[in-house]
């Protein structure tokens, strides 16, 4: 692919090179637009989609992102968001892992819904959303319920994965594979106007420590719903910390709970003891 850097080279404009461009490259060189957006990455040239990154996240981050890996467990509310500011950002795969289909009620909420999509996986949705956005971007749909004894088969290779579940057992089961597999987990909770954020390392035991108390049931979600702007919100903050992890940059929630209250406007960070963690949702 030496001769396609260079062609992206001589084509490039102020470290610049446009959709079209990419488009003509793949047609020249019988590639994806993966293999030509990793060819200009390497040689410092950004796609101009990502121009607006360029005073927060250098070209050699940008490569970082797109080598990155990063499932999303759960393609609702919290995840729907979640794939697409990951894919806008430039995360090169994106596994969804999801075993429902869209129904009415998820319209207030879900991003990837639509009246048209009822009826249809989740997991098909968040394909074609992803095709649509960002192409050189490829999303892993897996249409199956999450469970431990497949997580070292959806996360082979996966650098950091992402919680948006609603069901709090099926979630410590999920804590509990990320520890055994070595892998952070970005986990984000929602119920009504309320939100809370935790990044949860290897060795950590955050997530398991954070829901101590729990007996049953799926939490405050279940009791006070959610309307259009909490998951938006969590989400985006779940997004922000993948984006450090993967960049090794800035300072994560680990040991840490953000704490979301929109109908007072209140954010509270807790610090969660490493031994006796404070009870989340």
């Amino acid at each position: 692919m030496a001769e396609l850097g260079q062609y992206l080279v001589e084509l490039a404009q102020d470290g610049l090179i446009t959709w079209t461009e990419q488009l003509a490259a793949a047609e020249r060189f019988d590639c994806t637009l993966a293999e030509v957006e990793e060819a200009a990455l390497v040689q410092g040239i950004l796609p101009a989609r990502y121009q607006r990154n360029r005073q927060a996240i250098s070209s050699a981050q940008q490569l970082a992102l797109f080598k990155g890996r990063v499932a999303v467990v759960g393609c609702g509310g919290l995840g729907g968001y979640a794939i697409e500011e990951l894919a806008r950002l430039g995360v090169g795969t994106i596994v969804a892992i999801d075993p429902d289909v869209f129904e009415e009620h998820n319209l207030n909420r879900q991003l990837l819904s639509s009246p048209y999509r009822l009826g249809q996986a989740k997991v098909d949705a968040a394909a074609a959303r992803v095709a649509e956005i960002n192409p050189a971007v490829a999303l892993v749909p897996v249409d199956a319920a999450y469970a431990p004894e497949r997580a070292e088969l959806f996360f082979r290779n996966v650098n950091v994965v992402v919680d948006a579940l609603d069901s709090v057992a099926t979630r410590l089961a999920l804590a509990d594979s990320c520890e055994n597999l070595g892998i952070p987990l970005v986990h984000g909770a929602i119920g009504g106007w309320f939100g809370q954020i935790v990044t949860q390392f290897p060795g950590d035991g955050t997530i398991r420590q954070l829901y101590g108390r729990w007996v049953a049931g799926k939490g405050l979600e279940q009791r006070l719903g959610n309307p259009s702007f909490t998951p938006a919100l969590v989400a985006s903050i779940q997004v922000a910390e993948v984006c450090k992890i993967l960049l090794g940059t800035g300072k994560v929630l680990r040991h840490r709970k953000l704490s979301i209250n929109l109908l007072d406007m209140e954010f509270e960070e807790i610090v969660l003891d490493r031994q006796d963690a404070a009870v989340g949702q």
